[in-house]
């Protein structure tokens, strides 16, 4: 079995209302799609998500670099391909772009192999549990709207959709402000209900963090996500060794070694490795064991698509993050026919049963989206 071609293409989908975190506005969701045909008529599909900006850089990494070092090859050895692509491109990758390019390879090597030997991707894996719970994430900020009303809003239509954890966005307002928005998150979901924070890197230092975290903690915090730089190991050790509330991260880190050091600092209680941005579905699992040989869970970031699999995959898998498509957070199913998205049911989300991803895109809403 060899493959004979590589495609790519990068979707720009839009979000439609005034949006933002703590560090950006967002107007749109870039993705790049990655197709790999085979001899044997096996197609295999992986994307990634490129932030609001990068798709195309995203893309040129694929048709420029990688392409050249698939075409030919089997697409069953997924471990000597990641290794083929990851030293050949050393000098200009080894996280950002680069990775996130052989991230979406990766995916579709592994869909390619699910397809051939009809078996859904966690089955591959190995295969512990056939549903996964999901936390509702949103709590981003919309200056269309007061953003108290905003959150009630958010969490009240998440309670009737069945969820019982909860996440929300912090650091884009003053602390106090913050504290205001997680107290109405936590009045309407309940005391009973799990609720995590984002801070997506909002605070600098490490007294501001610490600050933040203890006028949040009254109000029983499950996590409390990247609260300074992903680099700043040392600030984070910090954060994590005096916050009262575990801290998580490892959503924008890439590779075993990234992840290494912050179990080595001690940087967080909970890592939060995200596939397409790792370097793929490969070191994923490498992430996970090695969490798990630290006694640390893995709560994935985004991208439940392909998290739905690997925390089904994995006994140290804690929960994968889930954005129902109505609230325009993340959108990439909009790319995907209403069937063909996840199911989700009193916070769980049934694995789909589909070979490899599972993942079934209609192409006239990728040549919609598509740009370039």
């Amino acid at each position: 079995m060899k493959i004979t071609n590589v495609r790519s293409a990068t979707v720009v989908i839009p979000i439609q209302r005034p949006t933002a975190i703590s560090t950006r506005q967002l107007r749109g969701r870039e993705f790049v799609l990655v197709w790999l045909e085979t001899d044997q008529g096996v197609e295999g599909l992986g994307y990634t998500y490129a932030g609001t900006i990068g798709g195309r850089v995203v893309q040129a990494c694929v048709d420029s670099v990688l392409a050249g070092i698939l075409v030919g090859q089997d697409p069953r050895y997924t471990e000597q391909l990641w290794e083929r692509m990851f030293k050949e491109t050393l000098l200009i990758g080894r996280r950002g772009a680069m990775v996130r390019a052989i991230g979406a390879v990766d995916l579709a090597l592994w869909d390619a192999r699910g397809k051939l030997y009809r078996e859904p991707l966690y089955r591959l894996l190995g295969g512990y549990r056939d549903q996964v719970p999901a936390y509702a994430s949103g709590g981003y900020y919309r200056p269309d709207i007061d953003p108290l009303k905003e959150v009630e809003g958010e969490m009240s239509r998440y309670l009737e959709r069945g969820f019982t954890t909860f996440k929300i966005k912090v650091g884009g307002a003053s602390i106090e402000q913050d504290a205001e928005r997680v107290r109405v998150a936590r009045e309407v979901i309940g005391p009973r209900a799990r609720l995590a924070l984002d801070a997506n890197n909002a605070y600098n230092d490490v007294a501001t963090a610490i600050r933040a975290a203890e006028a949040f903690a009254p109000h029983d915090i499950w996590w409390l996500e990247e609260p300074t730089y992903p680099d700043s190991l040392p600030n984070s050790a910090q954060i994590a060794a005096r916050v009262p509330m575990p801290v998580a991260t490892g959503e924008i880190e890439a590779t075993r070694w990234g992840f290494r050091d912050i179990i080595q600092a001690r940087a967080a209680q909970i890592l939060q490795p995200d596939a397409v941005v790792l370097g793929g579905i490969t070191e994923w699992m490498k992430v996970a064991h090695l969490a798990a040989g630290h006694d640390l869970p893995v709560a994935p970031h985004w991208n439940a698509d392909v998290h739905v699999h690997l925390v089904a995959a994995t006994a140290n898998g804690l929960v994968v993050e889930y954005f129902h498509l109505d609230e325009d957070i993340y959108n990439f199913e909009r790319l995907m026919d209403p069937e063909n998205r996840l199911i989700v049911a009193n916070g769980m989300i049934q694995v789909p049963e589909r070979p490899g991803l599972g993942v079934v895109l209609n192409p006239r809403a990728v040549e919609q989206y598509r740009v370039g």
